[in-house]
């Protein structure tokens, strides 16, 4: 894959946004370790050159997503995340969880997909005029409900299947998410910090996940590696 930048402007970049802060050294999981530099006052170090070739990976099997037109579920609760994420998964029209990740959200997406399908109808109903048949009583009701489903759902309405693959910010506090992509054999492109487990994550980006800047940078990468995927493929005469 091309790269989109060279890997020294994409490791000034990434220095600029503090992608190279780890945690503290007593924090730091030991599958991580041979991605450290250094320790200094207790901070973990990253290796921003490792973590470049890490990147460069994601976006090599992103761009193949993109390339296919495949779902990417993106995946990011924590407040430092939740703009971004959902900016960038509109911007690519792919869906989003940045509330609270629903456990069986992928293990038990038939019953998930009845709740997006009732809040999909509730809103064409609402467009349509079509809800002046119920009292005002139920119409409160009803707008409460669904006022709770679009929290949750709102993100995730259009998806009809399975996402073929997660793009995650920080699988330890996304470990629910993680670990049903695992069992379902979804893919899982994440970026993580010096604390968390990277064994069974099969695209780890290993990078600052706490830092705005941080986030936003990591996760327009991957968006542009999905577009330069779109783009490969010749359009049809």
């Amino acid at each position: 894959m091309q790269k989109v930048e060279n890997d020294e402007t994409l490791i000034e970049q990434m220095f600029s946004a503090g992608a190279h802060y780890g945690y503290s050294k007593t924090r730091r999981h030991p599958s991580v370790s041979p991605f450290i530099l250094a320790t200094k006052n207790r901070t973990d170090i990253i290796n921003l050159e490792k973590t470049t070739m890490m990147l460069n990976s994601a976006m090599e099997f992103v761009k193949e997503l993109g390339a296919k037109n495949k779902t990417v579920l993106f995946v990011g609760t924590k407040p430092e995340a939740q703009d971004t994420i959902t900016t960038i998964a509109m911007s690519l029209d792919m869906p989003y969880v940045v509330e609270r990740w629903i456990g069986g959200t992928l293990s038990n997406f038939t019953e998930i997909k009845k709740r997006i399908n009732s809040l999909e109808n509730y809103r064409k109903d609402s467009a349509e005029g079509s809800l002046e048949k119920y009292t005002k009583k139920e119409r409160v009701v009803m707008a409460k409900k669904m006022e709770k489903l679009s929290r949750y759902y709102s993100g995730l309405v259009g998806v009809k299947k399975t996402p073929d693959a997660l793009f995650i910010i920080d699988t330890k506090a996304e470990h629910i998410a993680a670990t049903e992509a695992k069992k379902y054999d979804v893919p899982v492109i994440a970026l993580v910090n010096s604390d968390s487990n990277i064994k069974g994550i099969d695209y780890p980006i290993v990078g600052n996940d706490a830092s705005i800047p941080s986030i936003k940078l990591f996760t327009t990468y991957i968006a542009n590696a999905y577009k330069a995927g779109i783009m490969s493929v010749p359009t049809k005469a």
